[in-house]
């Protein structure tokens, strides 16, 4: 499944809920169902600068792919976490830089956070992007 495609997923997944206390109560369920990283992996390198709440991204490189494990200490933010790196964990670098994840603005969600928390969105997004960038050197 692409980028594309798994985003499409997901945009039909939120359109069953009507009302948005069912969609924060799913993003939770999605948030819950994240597995817990590591205390060794909940370092400051790790940490995503930016966000209210702490969120860390911890990436691996292996055969060509970044895949990606997260956690939040907020139940609405790991859903988040869980949502995006559903969408590009186990992608090329190059895939990962073309990709425009416009899913969070297509299910409404953007709009329906606190500025503090889509501001933390958008820096989980530009980490994602950066640590592409860097294997992606790494890999040429």
């Amino acid at each position: 499944m692409t980028i594309e495609n798994i985003q499409q997923e997901i945009v039909a997944e939120f359109s069953i809920y009507e009302d948005w206390m069912d969609k924060y109560s799913y993003l939770i369920e999605l948030g819950n169902d994240l597995k817990d990283l590591d205390p060794k992996q909940k370092s400051d390198q790790h940490l995503i600068k930016g966000c209210q709440s702490r969120v860390w991204l911890v990436p691996e490189f292996k055969d060509g792919k970044i895949y990606f494990e997260g956690e939040s200490d907020a139940v609405i933010v790991k859903g988040l976490v869980a949502l995006l790196l559903r969408v590009v964990s186990g992608r090329t670098p190059e895939e990962i830089m073309k990709s425009d994840l416009h899913f969070v603005d297509d299910i409404g969600l953007k709009q329906h956070l606190s500025p503090t928390r889509s501001n933390g969105l958008v820096a989980m997004i530009k980490q994602i992007k950066l640590y592409a960038v860097a294997y992606k050197r790494i890999s040429s």
